[in-house]
Order: C-alpha cells, then structure tokens, then sequence
C-alpha cells in the first residue's frame, strides 16, 4: 500500500539536484571544500566554535565518547526511549549503559531528577536525547555533570535550530551530535556533524574521523603537506562533498521549514485537545524548537488498542510510526535492563504521527479525525 499521507515528506527541490552536478563537476567529491562550508554554516548557526561533519550522527557519537575518554566498564546514564545507535555508541568504547527513566508522558525526555540517584564511582558521563527536538532540563542536567565531574554528550539529532533559554541544543554540553539521515530535518540519505567549543577535542575528533592521519587528501592536493604521519588509531568517518553540497542546500533551508512545522504543530494541537485519553509531550513548551517528529502518547488504554489505533490509521492511508521501541527490551540490551515504568509505559502507548512543513490543515484534520473516531470505536 502506497500511504495518502506519509510519515516523512523530503523537503527538496532542484536546488538540490543542482548542488549535486555542480560539486561532481568540481571533480572533487570526496572530503573537501562543501564539508567545509557545512562546517562553517554549522559554527555560524549553532554559534558554536567548531563543527566536524561525519558519516552519520552513530560516527559521532561513537567519537565523542572516544575523545571525552570514555572506556570499558566506565559507566554512561542514558535513556532507553530513543534510537539504538544512542546506545550502541557507549559500547562501542566498552563502556555500560546505565538506563534513565523518562519524566512523565507529557515529558518524553530523560529525567533530571532522576540521574543522580544513577551515579556511582564508574559514572563517567551522561548523554541526553532532545526528543522531537525539545530540550531536555539541561540546567539541572549541567549541574549534575559539574557537581559529580561528568562529561555530558548532547544527542541532537532531533533538534537542529531547536533553543533552550537562547542557546542551540548540541552547544550546551561538552559535545553535540546531529543526523542528517533521510527523514531528519536536515536529510542528505546518510551524514551527521559534531560540534563543540572545545578546541583539543575538535583537534582529536577531526584525527580520529580520518584513520588519525595527520593530513587528509584534500589539504594535500592544495599544497599544504606532501606526506602525513599516523598519530592514533582513528576510523574512517569522513564525509563526502557530494552529501555536503546536499546539506548545505538543506541547511539553508531549514529555518523556513521549520516555521512550517510550528504551523503544523499549531494545527494538531488544536485538534488533539479534543480527543479524549491523548497527551501530546512538550504540549506547553513554547520556545523554538525542530517539530522533528509528531509523538503522541494514549491513556487509559491498553498496547492492544494503541496497536489497532494505528492499523485504523492505515487503512485511512495515513502512516504512523513509534518513537521508540525501549532499547532496554532488546535482546542485546536485556542485560542491562532496570525498572523504567514511564519508558515502557510510553513505548507502550506513543503514536508518532505524520509531520513535514508541507503537511496541510485538511491533512491534519483528517489523521486527527480518524483517530478520533478509531479510539471512539475501540
């Protein structure tokens, strides 16, 4: 079945197919001067003083806690209610996942108040995921880190342009991480960037990103070195220049977009309100934020009934997702699992919705509609 209204709508144009002739007509589509440039739109962005364009957000991750010396059996409180790749960075050094509750419904983010309860001799760091791209209490989090001297790895990829109390989400901890995978707000297919105002760690990540040579290709072609050395064991996280070209384009974008979104948002809320035994996360907050995704979370209802809600939402062609399925439950993770009542609760019960700036009010009347009418009906 071909969804009437899908769960993600790219945001391109020509403008995209442009950018990608012109860089392969530059004859230079490795790492090169449209990373560049998308590292130096981000710094200007985000007011950050460095950014790394990467592979993907997971490389990020991955590096961040490498160069924050994160290693085995140290210790990193984390959600379980986001993406695997949050998770599976941490131990990829070695290190334990220590899993975090959520607040509440209305708040799908870690809990604040939680953490600390979570620290022990071996806690190293805390990473926090700014679901649909509201933020996480950062306050009280930064506290924390600096009261018990940890390390605190911001997971933005939901959330870029996305504020808290005037500055970017990825900006506030010691590092931030974002994706530019297909259906995130800034969408290349794969892609991520790193940022920090941190100087010695912008220094080793761009080593690691690039198997810890000392010079890459690029700079060599210009003249700038004729051999490099081999200081550390890095990896191959570089971006290529033809996924750059696509991001800047994407970058530009964005803020237009996203005014898109707080439109559509306006419109679910309206609508959502009406609807018995739903909450919709972060409903109050009013500050600038991504709207990458469109969560909702049912009550007083049964997984059973969340489950045919979404079935009935099919057949009405509108495709609807979860945000996310609790990584504790993994098979790879149930080692590690702990009580988490509001994770599973919501893992249990969240729809996540259609949301893209194209998205229409007839649109959104017509999913929140049906879902109305499915949850008077079940």
């Amino acid at each position: 079945m071909q969804y009437t209204i899908p769960l993600f709508k790219l945001n391109f144009d020509e403008e995209e197919e442009k950018a990608v002739v012109e860089t392969i007509r530059s004859k230079w589509i490795s790492t090169g001067p449209k990373c560049e440039e998308l590292e130096h739109l981000f710094v200007e962005k985000l007011k950050v003083k460095h950014a790394v364009s990467l592979t993907n957000c997971t490389s990020a991750l991955h590096l961040a806690f490498e160069v924050l010396d994160i290693q085995e059996e140290d210790e990193v409180i984390c959600p379980s209610l986001t993406f695997v790749a949050t998770v599976n960075a941490i131990r990829y050094t070695g290190a334990i996942p220590v899993f975090c509750d959520i607040k509440s419904n209305h708040h799908i983010n870690i809990d604040g108040d939680a953490i600390e309860a979570l620290i022990t001799e071996k806690t190293k760091a805390i990473i926090v995921v700014h679901m649909a791209g509201f933020p996480c209490e950062m306050d009280k989090i930064m506290a924390i880190a600096k009261k018990h001297n940890l390390k605190v790895v911001e997971d933005a990829c939901h959330g870029p342009l996305s504020e808290y109390k005037g500055k970017k989400l990825g900006t506030i901890g010691d590092i931030g991480c974002f994706s530019f995978f297909s259906n995130k707000n800034i969408s290349t297919g794969e892609g991520g960037m790193i940022v920090t105002n941190d100087s010695e760690l912008e220094k080793r990540i761009r080593l690691l990103r690039s198997h810890g040579m000392t010079v890459m290709s690029y700079q060599r072609s210009l003249g700038h070195a004729m051999a490099y050395d081999v200081v550390d064991l890095g990896y191959n996280y570089r971006m290529d220049d033809i996924r750059a070209s696509i991001a800047v384009v994407q970058v530009n974008k964005l803020e237009a977009d996203l005014q898109k979104r707080i439109t559509v948002r306006k419109w679910y809320l309206e609508r959502l309100a009406n609807i018995k035994n739903v909450v919709v996360p972060f409903a109050n907050h009013d500050g600038f934020v991504s709207n990458y995704i469109m969560p909702i979370v049912l009550e007083n209802v049964s997984t059973e009934v969340r489950d045919k809600v979404r079935i009935s939402l099919y057949d009405a062609g509108v495709q609807t997702s979860i945000h996310y399925p609790a990584i504790h439950r993994f098979s790879n993770y149930q080692q590690y699992a702990r009580p988490l009542p509001v994770t599973d609760y919501v893992t249990d019960h969240e729809i996540t919705l259609p949301m893209y700036g194209s998205l229409t009010e007839d649109e959104v009347e017509h999913i929140c509609s049906t879902l109305a009418k499915s949850l008077n009906e079940l």
